[in-house]
């Protein structure tokens, strides 16, 4: 079964698209885990608590685990995933991927795999029904890896000097509107803008401060994981240098 907000939760949303702080999110959508997985549905797939967002190709949501094991025989779509609390492993034909530490992965379509959780456990998901080009791997994101120069913000919408910017992609999509991977940038300063895209991140260094259409302002640092929803109205100025893990869903 899917969880979905009850009717508090889904009357506090903004009314415009914004900025949410998802680890916030995760905690209030699974403090109630009477509802647990059917007995018939795998509880990774059971166990899902979606954001309440316009219908599109990417669900994005929680998933909550309680200790134990569990076998998921094929995933239906692409998922990126997160580590909110707690620990996971996953086993799929000889190759295993153990997360912790807010440690994240994509889990391609076509996926089966054997998870483990010593604890319970929090995820954040976002799944996408696009062209997939996985092959039903497991790929963790190398937070490690070597960033190869990548594109600045427009010229037209920054207060100060062009930052230098790199990237990092772990995971591409066949037809390319779904990205996940590690992003650093020097600091800078750029007016506001409308995205046109559902970009989840997950600040590693540094911080930056956002400031919303509405006004609401918000500094988020190092461990925080945030979702910019597509349409939102937003700033963003960094101080220091940044550098995060991405998960981006962006229509051609």
């Amino acid at each position: 079964m899917l969880h979905s907000l009850d009717s508090r939760q889904a009357s506090s949303r903004p009314a415009h698209p914004s900025i949410i702080d998802l680890r916030q999110f995760a905690r209030e959508v699974t403090a109630d885990t009477a509802g647990q997985a059917d007995g018939q549905t795998d509880a990774f797939l059971a166990n899902r608590y979606p954001l309440a967002i316009p219908a599109c190709p990417v669900e994005i949501g929680a998933i909550r685990l309680e200790a134990g094991t569990g076998r998921v025989a094929e995933l239906p779509a692409d998922e990126f995933i997160i580590l909110c609390d707690g620990s996971l492993t996953l086993n799929r034909q000889g190759q295993t991927l153990e997360l912790a530490d807010s440690a994240s992965a994509v889990l391609s379509a076509g996926a089966g795999f054997d998870w483990h959780c010593p604890e319970p456990t929090t995820l954040l998901y976002i799944r996408y029904l696009g062209e997939s080009a996985g092959e039903g791997n497991l790929i963790a994101i190398d937070e490690s890896a070597a960033l190869e120069p990548s594109g600045t913000p427009l010229v037209e919408l920054l207060v100060g000097p062009t930052p230098s910017c790199r990237n990092h992609t772990d995971y591409r999509s066949a037809d390319e509107e779904f990205m996940c991977g590690t992003w650093y940038s020097t600091p800078y300063h750029r007016r506001a803008m409308e995205s046109r895209q559902y970009e989840l991140m997950h600040l590693l260094a540094g911080a930056v401060t956002v400031v919303e259409q509405s006004g609401a302002t918000r500094t988020y640092t190092k461990g925080d994981i945030c979702l910019v929803e597509k349409g939102a109205v937003w700033s963003w100025e960094s101080r220091e240098d940044v550098k995060k893990v991405y998960a981006i869903y962006r229509p051609a």
